[in-house]
């Protein structure tokens, strides 16, 4: 015997009053920060998109964070295009739509910025490129952004933000980990000055490269860091691990970054850092 009508009972009239709430209210406008979990009014983030609860710093494009980075900015190799070593199925399609989406031609866009007075090579990339993968383009960009900084005597800030290897590119993709890190060793041996800013999500290859190869990293606050995901470790330890395992926080207390910056002090933290590195290069010629 049934003792309730089961679409009267209080329980499902919140569930129904939900969702007629839910179909409403636009798409956008409240977002759930993936981090402190609370509800944020989307003209809340301000124009650094950044959680006004914890400061998570959401995910976004690397055109969104130039607007507001930099005073001045010239791309460099925007013509590059992959040529799909594996002819992996349906490969060509992916990267058409990941470069309508961002308007850029990779996973990275590179170049040469100014902020006031400092000049210097730019390299910011892009989680909603294939969630920021790391392909043969992407090494090629990276690569010539530090052969042109060690030619032309600049100091490189790149920002980093990827999902790993793509592994569309198989190898090939692999090898741009060792590819870059040679052009950051020059670099370096240049007497120049490079910095690495990481942010959400930064993994597999270019946390266990480049990403952590600067004179000096940053990150965001809960930046996630690490190299293989949440998931993969506890299956391999057969042990769960601690939620904040990978934020930045924890990373930053275990000394594998600098400092965490937050997004509206990014810009003024880079033009002191450059200030401080000015004259590197012509002190260790001396």
């Amino acid at each position: 015997m049934q003792l309730f009508d089961e679409l009267k009972t209080l329980g499902q009239k919140h569930i129904k009053a939900d969702k007629n709430a839910q179909q409403s209210v636009p798409s956008g406008v409240w977002l759930a920060c993936p981090k402190c979990k609370k509800s944020v009014y989307h003209k809340d983030l301000g124009v650094y998109i950044t959680c006004p609860n914890c400061g998570y710093g959401f995910r976004i494009s690397s055109r969104q964070r130039l607007e507001w980075l930099t005073d001045s900015f010239s791309e460099m190799d925007q013509d590059l295009q992959t040529a799909d070593p594996l002819d992996f199925p349906d490969y060509a399609k992916k990267i058409e739509k990941a470069q309508r989406a961002t308007d850029l031609n990779d996973s990275v866009l590179t170049g040469v910025a100014k902020i006031g007075e400092q000049e210097f090579c730019l390299g910011i990339m892009d989680s909603k490129f294939i969630m920021g993968s790391m392909g043969t383009v992407t090494g090629e960009k990276i690569t010539r952004l530090f052969e042109y900084a060690t030619e032309h005597q600049k100091a490189v800030v790149l920002f980093t933000a990827s999902g790993g290897a793509r592994m569309q590119e198989g190898i090939f993709s692999l090898m741009q980990m060792a590819k870059v890190s040679q052009a950051v060793y020059a670099h370096s041996q240049a007497g120049l000055f490079y910095l690495s800013i990481i942010t959400d999500p930064t993994t597999g290859g270019v946390t266990a490269s480049f990403a952590m190869q600067g004179d000096i990293i940053l990150s965001e606050p809960h930046a996630l860091i690490g190299f293989a995901g949440k998931r993969v470790i506890e299956q391999t330890m057969h042990q769960k691990i601690p939620e904040d395992l990978q934020d930045a926080e924890n990373i930053l207390n275990h000394g594998f970054i600098d400092a965490i910056v937050k997004r509206e002090d990014e810009k003024k933290t880079i033009v002191w850092l450059l200030e401080m590195n000015q004259g590197k290069a012509g002190e260790q010629s001396s």
